[in-house]
């Protein structure tokens, strides 16, 4: 049997799908593997913001279309880039586990933490969620807006005169740029993405036995961190044009999620947790969404 895997043909993008295969590899040594690169709309327009080029599909409506049209037979995406709902014909088939879930600093020199940082001090993101929740916790910040890859961003420190940049922890360390972390922002400070750090193995639908080798590599802890976490993102109808995160948090069978929401300018940002078990993971992130969303509108 053969698998054709599709991906972006970014670094990181790469690196993730040759992961998921090798991990596939060792556990399916029968099945044969191959990779495709597929070119997206965010990887063509590299100079304007996110938010002023589309939605969260960007980096992978293009993907999609070669997993319907029957190109490929499955797809290596962040879990973070996906949007609330998938085309028709197509599902998420099991996660493998969780990279760190939290986000990061990388700083010009000396800087040890948020904290060290000199008043105004300027800070690279091309995301709402991190610039308003640094500028929640350091409102002296200014707060510059950067777009592309790991190696791009880290780049800007030196070419913009920046102080630092917030890049994802999860992307750095499966890339084998660990050392290059200088802080790891604390999930109390800055609330990750929806699902930031997961790996997202879309299939079609009717697929079973790729779905089947898929799930010789699936995690159960991580399944249930994106029940939660993308059950708050489909209640809130999350979009990368406004400010939102959650992370879940999981002890034994009892798990703790967080949720953020706010408006496009940072003028207003709602943070709340509920708590439950694991069997309500998808409930509570939709009943969690509904209260943040009627505070919201107060």
């Amino acid at each position: 049997m053969k698998i054709v895997v599709g991906t972006r043909g970014s670094n990181l993008a790469l690196i993730q799908t040759n992961w998921v295969v090798d991990e596939l590899k060792k556990a399916n040594p029968d099945v044969e593997f191959e990779v495709k690169i597929i070119k997206t709309k965010g990887d063509l327009i590299k100079d304007l913001p996110l938010d002023k080029i589309g939605d969260k599909g960007l980096f992978v409506k293009e993907i999609e279309k070669s997993l319907l049209n029957k190109e490929i037979d499955m797809a290596v995406h962040s879990m973070k880039d996906m949007p609330s709902y998938l085309p028709e014909g197509l599902k998420f088939a099991s996660s493998p586990k969780r990279e760190d879930p939290r986000d990061v600093l990388i700083f010009k020199e000396g800087y040890k933490s948020i904290e060290d940082l000199p008043k105004g001090a300027r800070i690279g993101t091309g995301s709402k969620r991190r610039k308003y929740q640094l500028l929640k916790h350091r409102p002296d910040l200014e707060i510059v807006p950067i777009r592309g890859n790991i190696e791009t961003r880290i780049k800007k420190i030196e070419t913009e005169n920046l102080d630092g940049v917030v890049l994802a922890a999860s992307g750095l360390k499966r890339a084998g740029l660990e050392e290059k972390i200088d802080y790891y922002i604390p999930t109390h400070i800055m609330l990750p993405a929806p699902a930031q750090g997961i790996l997202a193995l879309e299939i079609r639908e009717n697929d079973e036995e790729t779905e089947s080798i898929i799930n010789s590599i699936k995690d159960d802890i991580t399944k249930v961190q994106i029940d939660a976490e993308r059950g708050f993102l489909i209640g809130v109808d999350g979009s990368c044009h406004i400010p939102m995160g959650a992370y879940c948090d999981i002890d034994g069978d009892k798990i703790k999620l967080t949720g953020l929401y706010g408006d496009g300018d940072g003028k207003k940002i709602i943070i709340q947790s509920q708590e439950g078990t694991i069997e309500d993971a998808p409930k509570i992130g939709y009943e969690l969404a509904k209260s943040v969303l009627k505070e919201f509108r107060k």
